[in-house]
């Protein structure tokens, strides 16, 4: 790909929104980027992880399978996000599977290259931690979910946690930017997705979310009254 292509790229992303052309420039001599078609895997599970990911655009699922063979989601990663990092910095194998779950666009960013930018970047380092903060207090909400004995609580409150990222208000409600399967919702929540079918027919009868046509979710007014009130 030609350089000035990736720093074009690289240019969107939030995480380089900071940085001078010739910052950009250094840096997109120093990554190679990859296609990926949907269900390609772009790092297995124990995997000894020598990079940092950055999607450029597209969508990737973070998951872990139980030993019944059930995926559990752990993470959801789109359009300029990156993952990895944990691996780099603690020197250990990868603990989750990561899979495209549309085509992608993903820039490679060698562990040498990845210090090298936390070292002389402080805008980036600072972005870079800021985001790994986040990441942990999200891992946190997900297990205050899978305590919730109550499976319609367990959906209610995904919905309400992914909302934080992924919300945009609208004077109905307020709707979920992410596309999500029923299966995605059950691996997310540790539920059957007959369990999770079941659940939204309901929310939806009751009126409380709005299946969209573009398969996006909102959540309407009634239900972010009643769940902020709970």
């Amino acid at each position: 790909m030609p350089e000035n292509i990736k720093i074009e790229f690289l240019r969107n992303i939030q995480l380089f929104s900071s940085l001078t052309d010739d910052e950009l420039l250094q840096i997109s001599s120093k990554i190679f980027i990859e296609e990926f078609k949907k269900n390609d895997t772009v790092l297995h599970e124990e995997d000894t992880n020598e990079f940092m990911y950055i999607i450029l655009f597209g969508k990737v699922k973070v998951v872990q399978m139980t030993e019944d063979g059930k995926e559990i989601i752990l993470a959801i990663h789109k359009t300029d996000e990156f993952f990895g990092e944990i691996s780099l910095i603690d020197g250990k194998t990868s603990p989750a599977t990561v899979l495209t779950t549309e085509s992608s666009l993903i820039a490679f960013i060698s562990k040498k290259e990845f210090f090298s930018l936390m070292t002389n970047q402080d805008k980036i380092r600072d972005k870079i931690l800021q985001i790994m903060c986040s990441r942990l207090r999200e891992s946190w909400r997900r297990i205050y979910i899978l305590n919730f004995k109550s499976a319609s609580d367990r959906v209610k409150k995904l919905f309400l946690m992914l909302s934080h990222d992924n919300g945009k208000k609208t004077h109905e409600g307020l709707i979920l930017d992410i596309k999500l399967t029923h299966q995605n919702i059950a691996d997310m929540t540790g539920l059957s997705r007959e369990t999770v079918t079941r659940i939204l027919d309901r929310l939806q009868k009751d009126k409380y979310i709005t299946i969209l046509d573009n398969k996006f979710i909102r959540l309407n007014s009634n239900f972010l009254q009643k769940d902020l009130k709970a």
